[in-house]
């Protein structure tokens, strides 16, 4: 029996808008994909994330319409060529993972699934300073041992003093700081700033200067007194040569895996195929997904021994997501029963 697939799309809106240094966002599109078969309905989410993602164009939408189309009519999903659009290929590859599951949402027989909570940082989205550290103590507070902090937006001697105060808090111990800069700094200030922000033990800093600058990143890796982290640098290179060339040139510290923007869960094996090789660390990130992304890259990501907090804890950022079995305890992500899952009135009719 062939396979029905269809999508819905909708519109997720954030709490409060969320700042980067490359933009201000107040809502985020996510696709869902159904696949049916016989009984059994699978569902995955593309949702490629704005200014980003490769795929995100305007012609989206109405390729997944034409995929969703062909595979109605009996194509196979392994003969779709999905590498222009990775979040297409990570919603369709969880997509067809959730319909062969003997449950939907139970993807992985994992630790995590079966009640062990995954460690995660608490992000700290952009605002003013004295907001930034509200939210900052609000986490530490709940019980994350790590918090991350983007960076590059604001006044940089302000980011300073704001990690500082961070620092300060029962003299900082017990506290760990990861900075994402999305490529905020410049060639001209990149190593003074580094220099400054190695004065607060931070942890590691994500792509400090902008994707596409391998000699330069090279040279950032080496003279940096903070370890250095590939994200947006590892979107849209294809190719295992072309991926492992690209570290061995680069020599990260770490890599931060982002199945939406690198084309899902088997590319991001890939990757932690190379980082293993090349001795580097690595963590995977959510990339604004709603929690039906959310829980399929923390069941992913938890096939695998964690040594380190993952970046998974965005899921709390919508006033409409998903009702879901996910929550957070501590600063570790858990996975409850499924009966928690809320999506009835999403599932769309299949003739």
């Amino acid at each position: 029996m062939a396979i029905k697939a269809s999508y819905i799309r909708r519109e997720l809106q954030f709490k409060k808008p969320s700042r980067t240094s490359r933009a201000t966002l107040h809502a985020h599109t996510a696709f869902y994909i159904f696949l049916k078969e016989e009984d059994k309905t699978g569902i995955g989410e593309a949702s490629p994330l704005k200014g980003l993602s490769i795929d995100d164009n305007s012609e989206f939408e109405s390729v997944l319409k034409e995929f969703c189309d062909q595979l109605s009519q009996g194509r196979r999903i392994k003969d779709i060529d999905l590498e222009s659009f990775p979040a297409m290929r990570f919603g369709f590859e969880t997509a067809e993972r959730s319909l062969r599951s003997l449950r939907p949402y139970y993807l992985y027989d994992t630790p995590f699934t079966q009640g062990k909570g995954i460690a995660i940082n608490g992000l700290v989205w952009m605002d003013d300073k004295e907001k930034m550290l509200l939210e900052a103590r609000s986490k530490w507070e709940q019980g994350y041992q790590v918090l991350k902090f983007k960076v590059g937006a604001l006044d940089f001697d302000e980011e300073c003093r704001m990690l500082e105060t961070v620092r300060n808090w029962h003299g900082g111990q017990g506290i760990e700081i990861r900075l994402d800069a999305n490529g905020a700094f410049s060639e001209d200030d990149v190593f003074e700033k580094l220099k400054e922000l190695s004065r607060f033990r931070i942890h590691s800093l994500e792509q400090p200067v902008r994707a596409g600058q391998y000699e330069f990143m090279h040279e950032v890796c080496v003279k940096s007194k903070i370890d250095i982290a590939l994200d947006e640098e590892l979107i849209g290179v294809q190719g295992a040569k072309n991926q492992l060339n690209m570290l061995k040139q680069i020599k990260p510290v770490y890599l931060i895996l982002k199945p939406t923007l690198l084309g899902g869960i088997q590319a991001c094996d890939q990757w932690i195929k190379w980082a293993q090789q090349l001795g580097m660390g690595w963590w995977a990130t959510s990339a604004l997904e709603s929690n039906i992304g959310l829980n399929a890259i923390a069941q992913w990501v938890s096939t695998y021994p964690l040594n380190l907090p993952q970046g998974l804890g965005t899921g709390g950022l919508f006033v409409n997501n998903i009702n879901s079995s996910l929550n957070i305890q501590q600063g570790k992500l858990f996975w409850g029963l499924e009966t928690q899952w809320d999506l009835p009135e999403m599932i769309p009719p299949h003739e």
